[in-house]
Formats: C-alpha cells, structure tokens, sequence
C-alpha cells in the first residue's frame, strides 16, 4: 500500500504543477506569445509531440519536481514578433503571475468542494468547556462570540484555532460579543503543547456549530482559504526571523512523506493537504525572489515605473544565481528528509 501512497503523492504533486503551467501558457496563448514548449516534469523526455497546428512541443520528462513553459524572448532579446519580451508589461506581468494565482485558485475550489462534504460547520461562539478550563477562569463564558483574538479577526473555529496555536504560551486578548456587547478580555490564558521544540496554544472550550446553507459553505470556504493563506504567510515569517529554521523545511520527499501520512489517515485529509500544498507552491513561487515568478514581477515593475527595463543578460544572471541557491537548499533539505527516513 506504501507504493499506492507514494504515487498518489507523486499524481497530486505533478496535478499541482501541471496547473501552474497552465495559468502560464493559457495566458501566454491569449496574448498571442510565441510557446516552443509546454513540459511538465523536468530533465530527459519520456514522451513528446509537436502540435501541426500550433508547432508548441507537449512533454512529459523523466522528473516529476517542475515544468515548464519555454517561451520565445523570455530570458533574452527576441526578433520574432510574438516575443514575450515584445509585449506590453503588463501582458508579462499577467502571464508571470498567472501560475501562482492558479494554485490559488485551484486551492479556494478543493476547499470550497470540502466543506461541501463537511458534516458539521463550526463558528466562534463558545458552547461549553472542558474540565479546568483556565480560559473559562480568566472570564470566557457560554455564549460569548469571539471576533478577535489579539487584534486579529477571525469568523470561524479553524480561524480562532489557528490563532490560539499561533501565540504559543502568551495570554491573549480577545474581543467577544457577549449581550449584544463587544467586551476586551485581557490576558486569557490556554492550555499549551510542545512538539519539535516548539510551544503551540490549544483551545479548550468546544465551539458552536452553525447552520450549512450555500451561503454559509461559501463563507465559511472562503475564511478557510483565508486562513490558509495566513498559516503560510506567517509561517515564511517564522522562517525569515529565525523562529524556524531551514531544518524545519521539507522537499519533495518531505511533502510525500506528508501526503503519505494524510492519505492513510482519510480521503478528507488528503484533499486538505492538497489545497495547502497548492495554496504553498502559489504563495512561494509568487516571493519577490530570483528565479522565481515574483522575483520576475520586481523586474517588470521597474521596467513599468522608469519605462526602461533592466539589461536582459544581467536579469538572466541575477535569475540564474537564484535558481542555483534554490537547487542547493532543494538538495539540502531532500538530503535531510532522505536521512530521517533511512533513521527511522
């Protein structure tokens, strides 16, 4: 069954990536922007066909950890007239940003199809606790709605628990609605759990459940993407203020040793990671980073304020010395996932 899992893995991850292109070529296409190849997966051909009608090379290459759109004038100066680099800046800028808002997008669909099947919806009323509560002795009551904790909003139970999980042991302030009041309860303090070393709230009162109606679905899929995203962003954060480090980061054995692990678990799971997975890869390749799609909207808006771009060949260096520090740190955390496998 483990081999099963493994190529589940490895049919969501190439799904992910074959999406990603294809927000790039789509637009690329509406554009009218001269395509040489459409390639999902990396390194040798296992299989290849050219389009009669279009002359775009399809493949399907031996590694399934990337793909690619080949455009014409894409990294360098081009004479054909189609060129990407011949383009208005704001087609490549829509062209450039399409892959990632496609994960984006494809993450806010699974989720929504999700609660769908959600048996119960869960809010951010407070319906009873559980023994001891020490949030219930720091003034928490039955019946408050929470609708901030810490200055933040939050409209439904992942939302407030994510919240909670995020402060670790600090007391919290939150802002509930108790009487058709909105009350600040300072300092309320939840139970904490450390795992890895790191120190992670956990709520203990049971939340309200709330009516499913389309309307409802709709809203709460979309706090649940919300959040989501959130989780993500902060976690990059962490990572960037030392919170985390490059030893917490998984590639791609990591992330199939995760999906692994959630689709032994449920089908729900499996799906759940999905939408993170997809809604990650977007956020990620949207950073301002070289090599990635983000970095090269900085170089677009430059070119868009001071109407000159920069040189095509010092861009081309700039992007190459990035896309070399990511295949490193990709060797580098694959290395570190492959030995924790081979310890345990």
């Amino acid at each position: 069954m483990t081999i099963v899992y493994i190529l589940i893995a490895i049919l969501m991850f190439g799904f992910m990536i074959f999406t990603h292109e294809l927000g790039h070529y789509t637009f690329a296409r509406i554009f009218h922007v001269k395509i040489f190849e459409f390639s999902l997966g990396m390194g040798p051909k296992l299989l290849s066909r050219v389009s009669k009608k279009t002359a775009i090379r399809y493949s399907w290459r031996l590694f399934p950890i990337g793909g690619f759109v080949s455009m014409a004038g894409e990294d360098e100066e081009s004479d054909e007239p189609d060129a990407l680099c011949r383009k208005p800046v704001w087609q490549r800028m829509i062209i450039t940003a399409a892959g990632g808002l496609t994960n984006l997008i494809l993450g806010i669909l699974v989720m929504t199809v999700l609660v769908c099947f959600m048996r119960n919806l869960y809010g951010t009323t407070v319906r009873g606790f559980s023994e001891g509560a020490s949030s219930s002795s720091c003034g928490l009551a039955v019946g408050d709605t929470i609708v901030a904790v810490d200055g933040a909003s939050v409209h439904i139970f992942p939302e407030l628990s994510y919240q909670i999980m995020h402060r670790g042991a600090e007391p919290v302030d939150l802002s509930v609605k108790r009487n058709g009041e909105t009350l600040v309860l300072s300092d309320v303090v939840f139970p904490t759990v450390t795992e890895s070393g790191h120190t992670f709230g956990e709520y203990d009162f049971y939340p309200d459940a709330i009516g499913k109606t389309p309307l409802t679905v709709l809203r709460y899929a979309f706090f649940e993407s919300l959040n989501t995203v959130r989780m993500i962003w902060e976690s990059l954060i962490d990572l960037a203020t030392g919170s985390y480090t490059v030893k917490d980061l998984s590639g791609p054995v990591g992330v199939t040793q995760v999906i692994t692990q959630a689709a032994r678990t449920s089908a729900f799971q499996l799906f759940y990671m999905f939408v993170f997975i997809s809604m990650n890869l977007g956020i990620f390749n949207l950073l301002p980073l070289p090599a990635l799609d983000g970095g090269r909207i900085v170089f677009q808006l430059i070119e868009l304020i001071f109407r000159r771009p920069i040189p095509r060949k010092a861009e081309g260096y700039i992007h190459a010395a990035g896309l070399i520090l990511l295949l490193l740190l990709m060797v580098f955390v694959t290395g570190k996932d492959i030995l924790s496998l081979i310890r345990r």
